[in-house]
């Protein structure tokens, strides 16, 4: 039975140009509908979760953004689990929603920052400006949240190393528990890589050098790189606390876990589905208590072996390879080995900080 719950919440109030995530915006008057069609479709599978949960993580979409009595509704409802966290963007916590989120169970809120700098927020279609941030952190603290997560985007059109690392001073003085710092993903075709071609082009070439940037002003000032683009305050710093996000983490465990609403992901005993991310037709499905049309994939054992090596060796802890000898290309690991990449003691296999560095490159160069 799985101990991990994702929640997705669609809502925007503004799409921005780079996302490809599956939103909405607007509708203030479909958010009740759709918190009850989550609801239903929670007692659907409600046999699939564990009596305990050890994560909930509800994400958008601007879960923040959705109707407050909606979104107080679909709190109380949910399970109680170990970690329980909610993105947020700035611009919608107030007093209030802090006090009322913290009220409510939630244990960790995951900022979407992407950057300090007001010429670089206006590229990326923020409404957040850096006051607003700083504004949305204390209202947090003052609620007693003492893990607050920020996300940051580098890459973006017009981003200098200068702004980056002024992104990353600004992080630091503030002190979340946690950062995820992305390079900038523009898919080909949408109006973002039409506005920002050629920029975005210049920009790719510099990817190399701003994650190296990143890791090296996080890691210096104490944070632990711990996954590919994660890192978290250190145990002696956090109290003996693990501040490692454990809902990710169990994406990367290659755990169970279910997922509510549309377009959500759910991998459970062999098994992958995506729901429909069509919202009138998961909530007139849910409405009339019919499951929501889905594509289920099934996963193979040799799939599941592929995707624990290329998630497991994301994060900073060596990977059990027990059992996954027969996807592992031995030639190339001798290769990598010697090149100062891939360091294999015993039945554990994990990158060098060099072998980090490359990434996926060399993952995908260790599977047959």
């Amino acid at each position: 039975m799985t101990r991990h719950l994702y929640v997705h919440l669609p809502f925007c109030a503004h799409r921005c140009g780079y996302c490809d995530f599956v939103t909405v915006v607007g509708r203030n008057a479909q958010h009740g509908a759709y918190v009850e069609a989550l609801l239903g479709e929670l007692a659907f599978e409600h046999d699939l979760l564990a009596p305990e949960l050890e994560t909930v993580f509800l994400g958008g979409g601007t879960p923040t953004f959705t109707e407050p009595q909606a979104l107080e509704r679909l709190l109380r409802a949910l399970p109680p689990a170990g970690e329980v966290t909610v993105e947020a963007n700035p611009e919608t916590v107030t007093q209030e929603l802090a006090r009322t989120l913290r009220g409510l169970g939630v244990n960790r809120v995951s900022l979407g920052v992407q950057s300090f700098r007001p010429h670089l927020l206006a590229v990326l279609e923020r409404v957040a400006q850096p006051d607003t941030v700083r504004r949305a952190y204390y209202h947090l603290r003052d609620a007693g949240f003492d893990n607050i997560s920020f996300d940051l985007i580098y890459g973006i059109p017009g981003q200098t190393p200068a702004d980056l690392a002024a992104d990353l001073a600004d992080a630091l003085e503030l002190a979340p528990e946690h950062l995820s710092c992305y390079e900038l993903e523009a898919k080909p075709g949408t109006r973002f890589t039409h506005a920002h071609g050629a920029e975005l082009a210049r920009q790719a070439d510099a990817m190399e050098s701003y994650f190296e940037a990143v890791v090296q002003s996080l890691t210096s000032a104490g944070y632990r790189w711990y996954e590919t683009a994660n890192f978290c305050r250190t145990l002696e710093r956090a109290d003996g606390r693990d501040l490692r996000s454990r809902h990710n983490l169990a994406y990367w465990l290659g755990r169970d876990y279910l997922g509510l609403g549309i377009g959500a992901v759910s991998t459970i005993d062999g098994r992958r589905w995506r729901n429909t991310p069509r919202l009138p037709t998961y909530v007139a499905d849910l409405a009339a208590d019919r499951r929501p049309p889905r594509e289920v994939e099934p996963l193979p054992a040799d799939v599941r072996r592929r995707e624990r090596i290329m998630l497991g060796l994301r994060l900073d802890e060596p990977l059990q390879v027990d059992g996954l000898g027969d996807v592992l290309d031995e030639s190339a690991l001798e290769r990598l080995q010697r090149l100062g990449l891939v360091d294999r003691t015993g039945l554990t296999l994990a990158l060098t900080a060099r072998g980090r560095m490359l990434g996926g490159g060399v993952t995908a160069d260790l599977l047959t």
